[in-house]
């Protein structure tokens, strides 16, 4: 016995060695394609840059004109520096100003203060407004109210109502009454993410108090707000509508070799005992400018100089733009002591929340498969902060499969972006235009679809007039890890959550005793004030010596300004420099990460290490015959294959019919499918909770026993009255969306009255 398990001991250390070596190999592989692709990519830039240099030499070829054309841009160029400077002046004004007054979200909406966190039983520092809608834009406060929850990852609330074109903007266009959940900068002494939970969960029953002829509200959390509103429908499932989690990361230890860099943070610079030290450092609290460094980080040559140097060439138009932003990024809010050791701990480091491990508080477990809400996930391709990975991969940890959402009778419905990157998400007018629309629309209709697991997607017809169908594909859980791709690293993230806990324990032990004896509260509130960060947007204040005599010589160039065209050489040659800078910060980030990353892998994927932290990696595996066999739900559903009537019937035609035809539901069919349900008979004498509990189990049956439930609807459909009103409901759903779909309506059509055992008819146009 002992010489088996030295021999399997032997065997695993050679598997972990060789998976080392192939995992190092991937890392230099990727690494060096996204160095080239990324020289590439600037170097395109620069080739372009230079072109346009040569030609406007070429357009000025004698040594007086490019005297004069040197004169022109030496004057555009001095006052663009005046104006940048007044610009860098009104943005350390603006961020003085927005301090002074409280820090408020930069909505673009006006807005009313409904609800004060401080004032909960345990006071936090969120508070819940409601947004006025705009002159001429009427609200149906009987529709489904919206609540928008915007996330505190160091930086303010209102990236959700930034522009008219946003999440709000979508929500009132539509008539529904819009509330938003934002924060002040400092928290309440003593305030816990179980804290915020309950009162994010007494906003929510607020806005069913004051909606109470409305269904339940939909709940949207972008970003890092999105695990807090699956926290929330977890530990409350009473309270919420349908959630939407935008951009939200919920397993952190997820993303593919040779990207998303921010995942490797913890296994190089040393896990939870740092964050411990900077939360002593600061007096219990955390300084959430900290947070925006890191993500300022993952993009230095746009957050350290492009940003910068597009406001300079372009202050004519962008310096407005520059100042409202910066409102909302630059605001550096705090969060306690208990808040960021619970984030770090349980879902930065451990995952805990993404394997469906997680205590709010002590005793008090998290389990998402709690929520009984429809669920919709976007992520993008394009985004470096949440990859699809980790805004998915929750899913395959917190089920056993997609037979166990659907026999929870659960909807998760996810859509995955090409290109779009983080921001992008929350702020750009194309995804508001389409993809928050698209949501909506679906939104709307999900709780009357059959439980399962789908896949949005959107098509453009016609873009210029914001023309798109969406549509949706039923998944399996082999399609959802195809598209969140390898997960045999994560051997490597768990053994750093173990050391992580080891140390932070010493650290604790040893260590922080001395350090919250080193640091008072003046001295922590010192280190905020002269943090990097913010000095850099209080610098330029009116009154300070930078900005002396700024305000009025931008008063006198805006007066006579002398702007160069746009082909002076020297004006091309400015922006050659500029790509060029930017190629260098873009080299030195590939640089960096792919150290980072090689470090990692090389720390954390030797034999010992991956044996070090795999008992952290246990999933829950059923088979799905064995599981669905024992659950009583499905027991139950199968000993009521004869009961439903003709409802029952009908819903199983419309389920083969959707197999049949290449499993897409258009939002045609979705939508008329749920107005048959709610409308038409027999659904609509059917009380509301027997409708959807009669869903869940025809979806049962339909995949545990098609065949047996599609033969026994003779059982449900028997009288020609009932064939005449399945008829009905049947030809409304299968409609046509446009004439060149009416032959593969007719097609589907024909097969419904095969199933229902009428004749065949022609589709009405």
């Amino acid at each position: 016995m002992l010489q088996e398990n030295s021999t399997d001991a032997v065997r695993s250390a050679l598997k972990d060695a060789s998976l080392q070596s192939e995992f190092l190999q991937t890392v230099i592989r990727r690494q060096s394609e996204r160095f080239g692709s990324t020289m590439l990519q600037d170097q395109a830039n620069i080739a372009e840059s230079v072109s346009r240099v040569v030609g406007g030499m070429m357009a000025n070829p004698t040594p007086f004109r490019m005297v004069s054309a040197w004169n022109r841009y030496l004057v555009d160029a001095s006052e663009r520096a005046v104006l940048t400077a007044d610009a860098f002046r009104r943005w350390s004004d603006a961020n003085g100003d927005h301090l002074e007054n409280g820090s408020p979200p930069p909505l673009v909406y006006d807005y009313d203060l409904i609800m004060d966190g401080a004032h909960q039983p345990k006071p936090t520092n969120y508070i819940l407004l409601k947004i006025r809608p705009p002159a001429g834009m009427s609200i149906d406060n009987a529709k489904r109210p919206y609540i928008i929850i915007d996330p505190r990852a160091g930086h303010g609330g209102g990236i959700g109502g930034f522009k008219p074109d946003s999440q709000v903007g979508i929500a009132l266009s539509s008539g529904h009454p819009v509330y938003f959940v934002a924060f002040r900068v400092d928290p309440e002494p003593g305030q816990t993410l179980a804290d915020v939970c309950h009162t994010e969960a007494a906003f929510v029953a607020e806005v069913e108090r004051l909606h109470p002829k409305s269904a339940k509200p939909i709940v949207v959390g972008n970003c890092q707000a999105g695990w807090a509103t699956a926290i929330m429908a977890a530990t409350h499932p009473e309270l919420t509508g349908p959630i939407v989690l935008n951009g939200t990361p919920m397993s952190y230890w997820a993303g593919n070799i040779g990207e998303y860099p921010m995942r490797y943070t913890a296994g190089v610079i040393g896990g939870l005992a740092l964050t411990l030290m900077s939360s002593d450092m600061g007096a219990g609290i955390y300084d959430g400018a900290n947070l925006v460094y890191n993500f300022e980080q993952l993009n230095p040559s746009r957050n350290w100089f492009r940003k910068y140097f597009d406001l300079y060439r372009d202050i004519d138009h962008g310096d407005e733009r520059f100042v409202d932003f910066e409102r909302w990024w630059g605001a550096y809010y705090l969060l306690t002591d208990e808040e960021i050791r619970w984030i770090v701990e349980t879902l930065f480091v451990g995952n805990y929340l993404g394997k469906n491990q997680a205590q709010l508080d002590l005793g008090v477990p998290i389990d998402l498969k709690k929520i009984r809400v429809p669920i919709i996930c976007f992520a993008s391709e394009g985004d470096s902060i949440t990859p699809p990975a980790q805004a998915l991969n929750w899913i395959l940890d917190t089920y056993a499969d997609e037979y166990e959402i659907m026999s929870l009778g659960q909807r998760i419905v996810y859509m995955v972006h090409e290109k779009v990157g983080h921001l992008g998400i929350f702020v750009s007018s194309s995804i508001a235009k389409k993809e928050h629309k698209g949501m909506a629309s679906v939104l709307e209709l999900i709780e009357t679809l059959p439980p399962g697991l789908y896949e949005m997607d959107i098509e453009d017809e016609n873009p210029a007039d914001d023309n798109f169908v969406v549509s949706l594909r039923e998944r399996t859980f082999a399609d959802l890890a195809d598209l969140t791709g390898d997960r045999r690293d994560e051997d490597a993230f768990a053994g750093v959550a173990r050391a992580s806990e080891a140390v932070a324990e010493m650290y604790e032990t040893f260590a922080r005793p001395v350090f919250k004896s080193m640091f008072s509260n003046a001295g922590a509130e010192f280190m905020r004030a002269t943090h990097p960060l913010r000095v850099r947007k209080h610098l330029f204040s009116t009154g300070t010596p930078v900005s002396v005599g700024v305000k009025s010589a931008a008063e006198r160039v805006s007066e006579d300004r002398h702007k160069v065209e746009d082909e002076n050489p020297f004006i091309q040659a400015e922006r050659l420099w500029a790509d060029m800078v930017e190629l260098q910060w873009d080299m030195f980030r590939d640089m960096k990460e792919a150290a980072a990353e090689w470090t990692f892998f090389s720390l954390w994927t030797t034999p010992w290490a991956m044996a070090y932290g795999r008992p952290k990696t246990k999933r829950r595996y059923l088979e799905k015959t064995e599981r669905l066999d024992v659950l009583p739900k499905v027991q139950d559903a199968l000993e009521r294959l004869e009961d439903g009537g003709v409802a029952a019937g009908i819903v199983r035609i419309v389920l083969e019919l959707k197999e049949k035809h290449g499993g897409r539901l258009e939002l045609g069919h979705v939508e008329r499918f749920a107005s048959a349900v709610r409308t038409m008979a027999p659904f609509k004498s059917i009380p509301e909770k027997r409708r959807r509990e009669l869903l869940e189990r025809q979806r049962i049956i339909y995949h545990v026993a098609p065949d047996r439930g599609l033969d026994s609807i003779p059982l449900l459909i028997r009288t020609a009255a009932d064939r005449k009103m399945a008829e009905a409901v049947i030809k409304y759903i299968i409609g046509s969306e446009k004439p060149a779909d009416k032959s593969e309506a007719q097609r589907a059509w024909n097969d419904a009255r095969k199933i229902i055992g009428a004749e065949k008819v022609g589709v009405e146009a």
